[in-house]
């Protein structure tokens, strides 16, 4: 190719770029299509390829996923599928990018811009995990700066709206949440997170909670109802303040999400649930770890999701949530527990039926079907020499 024309293909993928971002740059930045999604953990020695991952999420029409880095393997490969990507900026980065904005642009840069370029749609970049609420008040110290200045390099690149900003929290940041209607956020993370949510309501980012009402019948399952927490039929529980009934543990979570946002001063923030899921197998103390029990809460929530519903305090808000997770880690340390909230194994194949078809069934169903077909012509042969040797 001459160097004119190479400076003419320059010129018109710059051109369709730039008009891309004109198309989105009315627009705010919309991480989630639909209601359904899955969290894509990579803490394992024994995983598909990101290629084939890719390949089953098209199979099972899972559209969104989170990661919780920004793999270029994994970026390479999700290319042109049109799955929507939540990237995530690591919690060992946010001192650094909290520094200076700069640092944020040179991330950036690097992984997600020219991705996105590629044609990868990354829509949202998560900017550390669980932050406040942990142990380590640095981080807490340092997550609004970090956020603000990864938004700020997204919009100088004019990817701002295309991209969400945002930080999903765990429920250590509540200080009560039964009823739901009593939830708060704790003396001491309030005055990092209306900070935060100022922030991200200003610039249109819902509110991520990692929800799991696995975790919560775990730690007191002598007072939990099983079928509450794992949407079976049960009698549920009341609210008095707001008179509305329950009749699942992850519909009160997240209304009691909803709860401490109005008293914090942002009601009209949405909330969508960045993690959830229950653990196949567990150690002899985890109550409820079981292959059942994964099963039932995962089929339901599927069901409850795809009904694209409200919850009782919020009834006009459909319910979004990213489950965890795509498939078991071998590798991710802790209880048992941790390393089974797969819906898929390993090797691709399905955890237990939910209703999504593994990689491996498939392969399986190819290979005996093209075994059969060798085994029907290799007949064919036989009959034809020995019907020629009676000739």
């Amino acid at each position: 190719m001459h160097s004119s024309e190479m400076n003419y293909s320059r010129t018109v993928c710059s051109s369709f770029f730039l008009l891309l971002l004109f198309v989105f740059s009315s627009q705010t930045a919309v991480a989630f299509i639909g209601t359904y999604g899955v969290n894509y953990g990579r803490i394992a020695d024994n995983l598909p390829s990101p290629e084939s991952v890719a390949t089953l999420l098209k199979s099972a029409k899972i559209r969104n996923i989170r990661i919780y880095d920004a793999d270029h393997s994994v970026l390479t490969a999700f290319r042109n599928t049109g799955i929507e990507i939540i990237v995530g900026l690591g919690n060992e980065f946010l001192k650094d990018i909290s520094v200076a904005e700069d640092r944020a642009m040179t991330w950036v840069k690097e992984n997600v811009e020219p991705f996105i370029r590629g044609g990868t749609r990354i829509s949202g970049i998560a900017v550390g995990n669980e932050i406040l609420g942990g142990t380590t008040i640095e981080l807490w110290e340092a997550l609004l700066p970090a956020a603000k200045n990864v938004y700020y390099a997204l919009r100088r690149l004019g990817l701002h709206n295309m991209v969400e900003v945002s930080s999903p929290h765990s429920e250590a940041v509540f200080q009560d949440s039964y009823p739901p209607s009593s939830c708060t956020f704790r003396n001491d993370v309030a005055p990092f997170m209306k900070p935060l949510l100022t922030f991200f309501w200003q610039i249109g980012s819902p509110f991520y909670i990692n929800a799991y009402p696995f975790l919560a019948y775990k730690s007191d399952s002598k007072e939990i109802d099983l079928n509450y927490a794992i949407f079976e039929h049960t009698k549920g529980i009341y609210d008095p303040k707001t008179k509305l009934h329950y009749d699942n543990m992850f519909d009160a979570m997240v209304d009691a999400s909803y709860a401490a946002l109005e008293k914090a001063g942002f009601p009209k923030v949405q909330v969508i649930v960045s993690e959830t899921g229950w653990a196949s197998k567990g150690d002899p103390d985890e109550a409820g770890a079981s292959v059942k029990n994964a099963k039932t809460y995962n089929r339901n929530l599927k069901k409850r999701l795809k009904k694209r519903k409200g919850t009782p305090y919020r009834p006009n808000m459909a319910v979004k949530a990213y489950v965890f997770a795509l498939f078991n880690e071998n590798l991710k340390p802790g209880p048992t527990s941790e390393r089974n909230f797969g819906l898929f194994k390993p090797d691709g194949s399905i955890a237990y039926d939910i209703g999504f078809k593994g990689l491996k069934d498939s392969s399986a169903t190819r290979c005996g079907f093209g075994t059969s077909l060798n085994a029907l012509v290799s007949a064919c042969v036989v009959m034809f020499l020995l019907l020629h040797r009676l000739v």
